[in-house]
């Protein structure tokens, strides 16, 4: 008996066939993921040190105004890997 998840994938499958990506293509987008998490993780050590500092003086409105903005920048930069990675996908 098959459960509902395997039901749901079968018939999405049947609806819309996934394709298969090229090496070239997985290597684009393995590369594409690689600069953006480095992208994120330069801008995390940059908040962190900024909210630190504005935590040490006690602004505490600063500081989750630094985090809310990290947020917002971290949410754009994965939006923009998955632009670029859907551009790869559908160049194949």
């Amino acid at each position: 008996m098959k459960s509902s998840f395997e039901l749901a994938m079968e018939r999405l499958n049947r609806s819309a066939p996934s394709k298969s990506l090229t090496a070239d293509q997985k290597a684009a987008i393995a590369e594409i993921d690689s600069i953006y998490k480095a992208k994120i993780a330069e801008q995390e050590i940059r908040f962190r040190d900024q909210i630190s500092e504005a935590e040490s003086i006690g602004d505490a409105a600063k500081a989750q105004e630094l985090r809310d903005l990290f947020q917002m920048e971290k949410q754009k930069q994965n939006e923009q890997a998955e632009a670029k990675k859907a551009k790869v996908r559908e160049n194949s």
